[in-house]
């Protein structure tokens, strides 16, 4: 458990944690400082490296001590990287020597059919696209060893615009795990998929100690309740669905709800835990039986497995929960009384009644201006929102401020949206505009709310690297992995040769995997593709196609970007056959950049600057687009979409929209950034200094950047892509 949980503190911190050890002077050390340094030489060859501090530190503890923590840093960041697999590629010289698409189909046409009558059949049935490639014996399987690919390829020749993480000295293991568990259990935005799960583990350790002071986000509440209630502790529970979630997380479904959950036969001491707790929600507040309507299902379902019956009337409140949710007994929701009222025209009394729900009274906002009749509802409904303003999150304050970035405009242009599971549709945007003078007054009360909750920084250090990374406003907008950004951000991409790679590793059945690149001109119009099925075009390659993968497959697209008659690259990596994204062993997707005289092998770690595990619904992953600027130079948007579809160059997912005019509309989709936050931060900042890269102060400073530099004052206040959520004020 505790190698566990040492991995989990460096995936999410980037720190170490450094063992405490006792000097027994009977012990042979060894010569000072050498484990260390060929240690952090090791870590070099995958793009890591310990800072300062870390190395100085682990220069004065024992030899096998510095062995031992190297045995199980290495795994840890090599997986990081993607670099705990061997990446073999289909052409083993690639990218050179890639044959063209149909010569390369013929001859695995030749060599399955050694009589040239036969031959002849097939070579026809192949240039009339009835030839199934899938029966040639020699198709999809690698033709050689990942050791007789290393022998194809040239060492890489190091380059200084090659990738370093560095890693920093932490605390003890309990320590580092403690902090964690409190900055994931405290977050102010739901969590990702992955995280989510740490959480889960991290809440086991940590439920007989210290507890954040609040658990804003109801998903994290669910997680740690599981936690609370196997260990015996007092269960957090506030609403219905609280209980709700818990039954959810308990049966290792979806706590946020967005999807179905199929609940498990509870032993009888949770099933008594689980009514006794809901009882004492709706004991303390009989209104919050109004809650259930909203998954009037779920409780159908949790009730078959409670058997509150059994009971009889031990917890009459709780059976009063289910008595709701059969219909057998009315309590109307909140949100029907004011659809009621809305109904009848009163706008002005539904923002009354919603200031009972102040988050929910902002996020019905644009809904309420649109429907007021006059200016002076508008007004009231203002005022209504006001008067709850400071009982509102910063995520929601936040959310809703950047919704107003994209509500100019008139009707008929496309609303995008993306769901929890990271699910893209599109479409028409029916609604009436919104006035200028109530976007800009109600962006600036916003502003000035949120301006209010920032804390005191001191010494704000910014890395300018940052300013465009977009804040993670939900819970599917970022993905788990190394460099990923939130949904929106935009990053440059500096290098001359960009290196998309996918792997994947099937669990029980063969499972074919693609993956390819759809290119585009400034319009989003005259698509090319690099695939299996167009092996190169000029200035791009295809490493080849592969249809299982039961030890692991790796596919690569190589294009260089000088080169490139293209405007937008779209990577997609399609699921053509066998099991999902969140079935196989493994899955991820990334890309590197190298100079165009580095050589090196397909895969080499030090290059990569983006790692993402694929772990989400849907056949299609689209985890960003580059796009070129109007100074030549290219950027990668950040997108994190699944789609359910086969979007070729055909339909996104939902609508009458391509998937190009998807992720088009997605790229001109205004997101809320870190810049944003600086510049409300800044006028309350006793020195804002944009960092060079170079000297850093010999003071401690409030330093938010992409990630940690090395030689940071040790009492500074950081804020990186790993803790960017510490940026949205509660």
């Amino acid at each position: 458990m505790s190698a566990n949980l040492e991995e989990l503190v460096i995936r999410h911190t980037r720190r170490v944690p450094v063992p405490s050890v006792t000097p027994d002077p009977g012990r042979r050390i060894g010569s000072p400082g050498v484990a260390a340094r060929r240690f952090d030489a090791v870590l070099m060859s995958a793009g890591f490296k310990l800072s300062r501090d870390l190395l100085s530190r682990l220069s004065g503890l024992p030899e096998q001590t510095v062995v031992d923590l190297a045995v199980r840093v290495l795994p840890v960041v090599r997986r990081l990287a993607g670099d705990h697999v061997r990446h073999n590629a289909y052409f083993r010289d690639f990218p050179n020597n890639v044959p063209d698409t149909l010569g390369f189909w013929l001859s695995c046409v030749r060599e399955a059919f050694p009589d040239p009558v036969e031959a002849w059949g097939a070579e026809s049935r192949v240039e009339h696209g009835v030839q199934n490639l899938l029966d040639l014996p020699g198709y999809g399987r690698y033709r050689h060893t990942y050791e007789e690919l290393l022998d194809a390829h040239d060492e890489l020749i190091e380059s200084a615009g090659d990738r370093v993480t560095v890693l920093h000295p932490g605390g003890s293991l309990d320590e580092e795990v403690t902090g964690l568990y409190l900055a994931l259990a405290g977050s102010v935005t739901p969590l990702t998929g992955a995280h989510a799960e740490d959480l889960r583990v991290l809440a086991e350790r940590c439920a007989d100690g210290p507890q954040p002071e609040r658990i804003p986000v109801r998903e994290n509440r669910a997680l740690i309740n599981q936690a609370r209630l196997h260990t015996g502790a007092g269960l957090l529970l506030d609403t219905v669905t609280d209980v709700l979630r818990l039954a959810c997380a308990l049966s290792d479904g979806d706590v946020s709800l967005a999807g179905p959950s199929r609940f498990v036969s509870f032993p009888r001491p949770v099933r008594r835990a689980l009514l006794a707790g809901l009882d004492d929600v709706v004991r303390a507040a009989p209104a919050k039986l109004g809650d259930v309507a909203a998954h009037r299902e779920e409780w159908k379902r949790l009730g078959e497995r409670l058997h509150p019956h059994e009971y009889g009337t031990r917890w009459p409140h709780a059976a009063g929960v289910f008595a709701v949710a059969r219909g057998e007994r009315r309590a109307p929701s909140f949100a029907s009384r004011v659809e009621a009222l809305l109904a009848a025209g009163d706008v002005a009394g539904a923002a009354t009644l919603l200031r009972s729900a102040p988050g929910l009274l902002f996020r019905s906002l644009d809904r309420l201006l649109r429907l007021a009749p006059s200016a002076a509802v508008q007004d009231a409904v203002l005022e209504a929102a006001a008067s709850v303003a400071d009982q509102v999150s910063g995520r929601v304050l936040l959310s809703v401020r950047e919704h107003l970035l994209n509500r100019g405009g008139s009707r008929g242009r496309t609303r995008v949206f993306v769901n929890r599971l990271s699910r893209g549709r599109t479409t028409a945007d029916t609604r009436p505009p919104l006035g200028k003078g109530v976007i800009t007054g109600l962006s600036a009360f916003l502003d000035t709310e949120v301006q209010r909750r920032l804390p005191e920084v001191g010494h704000l250090l910014v890395d300018p690297a940052v300013l465009d990374v977009a804040l993670p406003l939900s819970g599917g907008a970022a993905a788990d992995g190394l460099g990923t950004l939130p949904r929106g951000s935009v990053s440059p991409v500096d290098g001359e040769l960009l290196r998309l790679f996918v792997h994947w590793r099937e669990r029980r059945i063969p499972t074919d995997v693609d993956l390819s690149a759809l290119l585009l001109d400034a319009g989003h119009l005259n698509p090319r593709r690099l695939s299996y099925t167009s092996l190169s075009i000029p200035g791009g390659a295809h490493s080849g196609d592969l249809t299982a993968a039961p030890d692991g497959a790796s596919e690569f697209i190589d294009l260089r970007l000088g080169e490139i008659e293209a405007d937008v690259i779209i990577p997609q990596v399609r699921i053509r056959s066998g099991e999902g994204f969140e079935e196989v062993a493994e899955s991820f997707f990334g890309f590197m950049l190298r100079d165009a005289e580095q050589k090196g092998r397909p895969f080499e770690p030090r290059t990569v600057r983006m790692k993402s595990d694929l772990r989400g619904p849907g056949r299609v992953a689209l985890p960003l687009a580059f796009l070129r600027g109007e100074d030549g130079g290219w950027r990668a948007k950040w997108l994190h979409l699944y789609l359910k579809g086969r979007p070729s160059f055909d339909r996104g997912e939902g609508d009458r929209l391509t998937m190009p005019d998807l992720v088009r509309r997605l790229a001109d989709r205004r997101f809320l950034t870190v810049r944003h936050l600086i510049d409300l931060l800044a006028p309350g900042a006793a020195s804002v200094t944009f960092w060079d890269g170079t000297r850093l102060p010999g003071h401690p400073v409030t330093f938010v950047g992409l990630a940690r530099p090395d030689g940071l004052h040790e009492k500074s206040t950081v804020v990186t892509t790993g803790n960017l959520r510490d940026l949205i004020p509660a």
